[in-house]
């Protein structure tokens, strides 16, 4: 019985990896307003929605606000040229809010005292395929890093306070065998 598992489980494998390395993919690096590195993400997505894995490193320790913005672009110190949340649907602001929430709205990152921290969120509302959820439209996107914790309700922003990292949502090379538990700063997802 063992080798009838064995054989399958070997003829599973390459059709895994192979439809691992077709799952659409993208990366962001996370910079500071003086342009150091951050953090860094990796988007993949599957069947399950959009993974998007965080990892920031530096970072002032408490919970803070992260979020998809709508432009591609992270001109410092502010940010600002990220433009707004991620909101094709014209939705609210807030994972908690009964009228939203933004397509860009993510869980708020937990950094420990030693400054590092992760974040692993699933989601439906983006795609990194087309249409009109896609982070890829005209203008790109970005991801923002918050000073202060988002309140996942109050409309526009959550009081997450100002924009302390940025980085361009870029699509990924198609790595053939890239595991989707992969750390996006170890150069898979």
């Amino acid at each position: 019985m063992k080798g009838i598992v064995l054989i399958v489980v070997g003829l599973l494998t390459p059709a895994c990896t192979r439809a691992q390395s077709r799952s659409p993919q993208a990366t962001a690096e996370l910079k500071n307003a003086n342009g150091k590195v951050v953090g860094n993400a990796g988007f993949r997505e599957d069947a399950n929605g959009v993974r998007i894995v965080v990892q920031v490193k530096a970072v002032t320790p408490g919970r803070h606000g992260v979020h998809i913005h709508a432009a591609g672009k992270c001109d410092p110190p502010g940010f600002t040229s990220a433009g707004g949340h991620f909101n094709p649907a014209g939705k609210k602001h807030g994972l908690k809010s009964p009228e939203g929430p933004h397509a860009g709205d993510l869980p708020n990152i937990e950094v420990g005292a030693d400054g590092n921290g992760r974040l692993e969120h699933v989601t439906k509302l983006i795609t990194l395929g087309s249409g009109a959820t896609s982070l890829f439209d005209a203008d790109g996107s970005a991801l923002v890093l918050h000073a202060n914790p988002d309140d996942e309700q109050t409309d526009p922003t959550g009081d997450a306070g100002g924009r302390i990292g940025c980085g361009l949502i870029n699509k990924a090379a198609q790595a053939s065998g890239s595991a989707p538990h992969e750390s996006p700063t170890s150069g898979g997802y």
